[in-house]
């Protein structure tokens, strides 16, 4: 029986597979006169022993041209595209074509003997001067489709032998002896074979070098190789590097900037409006009264009089700049101050520096719909004010206002039917300076670090459980080293917390859990912070790249100088206690681009762990880890995994209790176009948190070596729409291991999470 039934699966298989071939069968829609194009094959004879797989990839890339996509002897792009095409196509066959559907790509259309002149091109380009490409038209049995292989007789190719400057014109030119100094720089080894690309490298990496050292009007067309073989029986050359014939004068001295004119608030309405001019430290600020004080935005321009022309110092000027958000525009012209060179040799420029600025004030009105990682759900108001240029600095204040409505639709059972209002009071002041003893902000080339001061009211009602108020301020520096990474340091980071009105039904959790009211009683939190990013993921749709993010969270260290121990053997300083605890966690993730129709594979691994330090028993509740949600491990709710492998009863209210002070996740991310705006995604996360102490209300819940086999994990499904980098989201995702089970591929449990935005 057994043979029987594999017997009788196989020709069901086979028949299958027979009927897509034959439905899929592309031939009957080609016209009589045409055939498939599939491709073409280079042969390369004559080959000496040398790697020659940089040249056969250029000569391929060179004659490439599209052609059908072929699975399992179909084309089905092509047959969609067929199909979709009739009088009568119907809305599969549209959908499809849409989806999948390839134009036709014909023999007829391409060019044999113009692609055998690309290749002697490319040859020639290459060094193999005299090498014979001959082409053979190869056509199917069928008739349907036709190929063509090149064969390439290769030549010897043509070495370096030497490399140098020929000096045509004056001597005395400086630009001479700059242009053989770059020499010593250049790629172009003795010995190397002939290269068209790396003598048009040489050019532009000249240019560059020229351009630095104050050449403004030199351009890498002024150059021109010379190959000499006269010297050499052999396929040997020296290379000479010249100017054309008539280069400007101009072109040949660096240049000098003697002024530097400064308009710190010009408008599109008036360039002829005459203002008045202050000269500070040898720059012109031109401007009618004082919109932006010279001493702030001095340190920004990295032009300065008396300086020789420089483009990378011009690109950090404008970019610095940019950085300030009291300005909308930035736009840097340069003006030839003269005719002729002065008797060193050199012309000179006048830098202008036109800066317009955004509306110094704000105010925004937002009404929002929020739904949160904790699937609280609800309306929210907020009321924004900004002032960009509050001290004639560049100074921004944000002042925020906002209150708003929550309620869980989604939560475990115990947890649906809680609702919160909230209100808070935040305002921030970011100087585009470092405010520090030292004036250190010249001393940054990249960026000028900015230095942000905080300070915020929040009030939480958590109906049938309890209130918290919150007040928080901080004082720190975020900077920029360059176009991927970033720097904010907190060094002061003060947070006071107080809970209140607490109902009896939350007085019996913290009762159940002295490690959970430990965390709650901890009103007092002083320390620092410090985060690093790399990101080179720019937009999520389309960059591939890097992230990494460091994050380091230290409290009460200071205060344990100044602070002591109450009765209970508790931190407490002014009468408060206070947090002792260390916390680091980082956030590695990498998006690899599988083609130009934004197909992405996206990985994701994230680790953090706090300690408690000296009598402080646990991480204070706001600073502990959870697992789950639309941000986490989507097959489970919201703060319902772990710590480790504990597992409340049924229909308890376990919110508080599963977070922990170390955190482990792993996501892997599959995402791919459905149309336009809508995006697909196959997904699997697994994560647990765990406890650094034992906690007799949590039994399990201690991170031990046995941590892998207490991951929660699971696998779904997502559909995503995004409208120019705004994101709703929608995931679907089951269960496939609880922390404390083994694997199980038949759960009945899904989730659905909904958020904003990607995950990560």
């Amino acid at each position: 029986m057994i043979k029987i039934k594999q017997v009788y699966i196989s020709i069901t298989f086979i028949s299958v597979v027979s009927v897509l071939i034959t439905s899929c069968s592309v031939e009957k829609f080609i016209p009589e006169d045409k055939t498939l194009y599939t491709g073409s094959e280079i042969e390369l004879n004559n080959k000496e022993d040398k790697d020659y797989d940089e040249l056969e990839a250029r000569l391929n890339l060179a004659i490439a041209r599209k052609t059908n996509t072929k699975f399992l002897g179909m084309r089905p792009g092509l047959y969609f595209h067929f199909k979709a095409n009739r009088e009568k196509p119907g809305f599969i066959n549209k959908f499809l074509n849409k989806q999948f559907g390839e134009d036709p790509y014909y023999f007829e259309s391409i060019d044999v003997a113009g692609a055998e002149k690309i290749l002697n091109n490319r040859l020639e380009n290459s060094g193999y001067f005299g090498s014979i490409v001959r082409s053979s038209i190869q056509r199917d049995s069928s008739d349907v489709s036709t190929s063509v292989d090149y064969t390439i007789e290769l030549t010897e190719p043509y070495t370096l032998k030497s490399y140098q400057l020929n000096k045509t014109l004056e001597d005395s030119l400086s630009i001479y002896n700059d242009i053989q100094a770059s020499l010593k720089e250049t790629k172009i080894e003795d010995n190397s074979l002939f290269n068209f690309y790396d003598l048009k490298s040489e050019r532009e990496r000249i240019d560059q070098y020229l351009k630095a050292r104050g050449y403004y009007n030199f351009n890498s067309d002024f150059l021109i190789f010379e190959a000499d073989t006269n010297a050499y029986e052999k396929r040997k050359f020296d290379l000479f590097l010249r100017f054309k014939s008539e280069v400007p004068k101009k072109s040949l001295v660096p240049y000098v900037i003697d002024e530097v004119n400064i308009h710190p608030n010009r408008s599109f309405t008036d360039e002829e409006k005459a203002k008045d001019t202050l000269n500070y430290e040898g720059y012109n600020f031109i401007q009618d009264s004082v919109f932006f004080k010279p001493k702030y935005l001095k340190p920004y321009v990295l032009i300065k009089p008396g300086d020789t022309y420089s483009p990378k110092l011009s690109s950090y000027t404008s970019r610095r700049l940019s950085s300030i958000s009291t300005y909308k525009f930035v736009n840097i012209d340069y003006e030839e101050k003269d005719t002729v060179a002065d008797e060193q040799g050199r012309r000179h420029l006048i830098s202008n520096i036109y800066l317009s600025p955004l509306n110094k004030r704000s105010l925004r009105l937002e009404f929002q719909a929020v739904t949160k990682s904790n699937n609280f759900t609800g309306p929210n108001i907020g009321v924004v004010y900004s002032n960009r240029n509050l001290f004639k600095g560049g100074e921004l204040l944000r002042i925020s206002l906002n209150g708003g409505y929550e309620q869980q639709f989604f939560g475990r059972t115990g947890d649906q039917g809680l609702s919160s209002i909230q209100a808070g009071l935040n305002a921030s002041l970011l100087f585009p300076r470092l405010i520090f003893p030292i004036d250190l902000n010249e001393s940054f080339e990249y960026a000028i670090p900015k230095t942000k001061v905080s300070l915020g009211f929040d009030h939480l009602n958590r109906t049938q459980l309890y209130t918290l108020s919150s007040v928080s301020s901080s004082f720190g520096y975020i900077w920029e080293g360059n176009s991927y990474v970033t720097h904010e340091l907190r060094p002061i980071n003060l947070e006071f917390v107080s809970l209140g009105n607490t109902s009896e039904e939350f007085e019996n959790i913290l009762d159940n859990n002295p490690f959970l009211r430990r965390s709650f009683e901890q009103q007092f939190i002083a320390g620092l912070t410090y985060n690093f990013t790399y990101n080179e993921i720019k937009d999520q749709s389309t960059s591939q790249g890097l992230y990494f993010g460091f994050n380091y969270d230290m409290a009460g260290n200071g205060l344990n100088l100044l602070g002591s121990e109450n009765q209970e053997g508790n931190n407490e300083f002014l009468g408060l206690e206070y947090a002792h605890y260390f916390k680091a966690d980082i956030d590695l993730r990498y998006h690899l681009k599988l083609d130009q129709k934004r197909q992405k594979l996206v990985a994701r691994v994230f680790a953090g762990a706090g300690q408690p330090m000296g009598s402080t028993e646990s991480l204070p509740f706001v600073k502990q880890y959870f697992s789950g949600g639309p941000y986490s491990v989507r097959a489970f709710r919201i703060r319902s995994l772990g710590p480790g492998t504990f597992s409340p009863e049924d229909g308890s209210n376990s919110f508080f209790d599963q977070s922990g002070d170390i955190k482990l996740e792993a996501n892997l991310e599959y995402r791919f176009p459905i149309s336009e705006y809508l995006l697909g995604a196959f997904f699997a996360d697994a994560g647990n948190v765990w406890l650094v102490n034992e906690n007799d209300a949590t039994p399990g819940g201690q991170f031990s070596s046995n941590f892998i086999n207490e991951l929660g994990a699971g696998f779904g499904f997502g559909l995503r729409v995004d409208i120019q980098g705004f994101v709703i989201r929608l995931d679907l995702a089951t269960p496939i291991k609880e922390p404390s089970t083994s694997w199980n591929f038949d759960s009945a449990n899904p989730v659905l999470n909904f958020a904003i935005g990607y995950p990560f």
